[in-house]
């Protein structure tokens, strides 16, 4: 009875180490243990790579955000002051007014007229320069070609002087605020005269025929 007793405790260990060998997850040999190894290696490097492409792509959408924030803070630094550009424009084009409804410099005119005249001259010269100092530019659109993004036309005439399509007068000029448009010319268009054109031109208005004057 005892020699069997001591025959089944020799025999157990033997048999969990036979059964520990054999499982299924354990390599055999060493080329087993090499081919696990390399496999869990690349499996790490594929996670690594993945992680490293979804890092860089989370990178350049950062940066473009900060980008768009940056233009976004840079423009509305730019523009918030339109709505008062736009009335400062105003006063300089009513400014205009007054000077032009001054009578031309004559000799022998009242000295009044040619001081007002003069001190006019002087503070419409002053005030052009703070505006343009502060991004709000006048263009006089006189002789350059129509162009509907800055020129309204209010009118079109028949000109041999001047290039069909050509701005041959401004009532008002062109004003912008750091490169955008506050207020377009009101301009009148050039067209060639019918006995260059013939009867069938429309020009920029199209079948309207003007007859306006500048």
């Amino acid at each position: 009875m005892s020699n069997e007793t001591e025959n089944m405790k020799t025999d157990t260990p033997a048999n969990d180490t036979e059964r520990s060998a054999s499982g299924p997850d354990a390599p055999r040999t060493p080329e087993e243990v090499m081919q696990a190894a390399t496999a869990r290696i690349a499996e790490l490097e594929a996670e690594l790579g993945d992680m490293k492409d979804r890092w860089m792509r989370s990178e350049a959408e950062n940066a473009n955000v900060r980008a768009r924030a940056h233009r976004e803070v840079n423009e509305t630094r730019q523009y918030a002051v339109q709505k008062f550009a736009q009335d400062v424009v105003e006063a300089a084009e009513n400014l205009r007014r007054g000077l032009e409804s001054l009578p031309p410099a004559a000799n022998g005119e009242p000295e009044i007229i040619a001081r007002l005249r003069e001190g006019l001259d002087g503070i419409e010269r002053n005030f052009l320069n703070i505006l343009d100092r502060n991004g709000i530019k006048r263009d006089d659109p006189t002789g350059a070609p129509f162009d509907p993004n800055v020129h309204q036309a209010m009118a079109e005439q028949e000109s041999a002087a001047h290039a069909p399509g050509s701005v041959m007068h401004a009532w008002t000029p062109v004003w912008t605020l750091n490169g955008r448009l506050l207020r377009p010319a009101m301009v009148v268009v050039a067209k060639a005269p019918p006995a260059e054109i013939g009867s069938a031109s429309t020009g920029i208005f199209g079948a309207a025929k003007l007859n306006t004057t500048a």
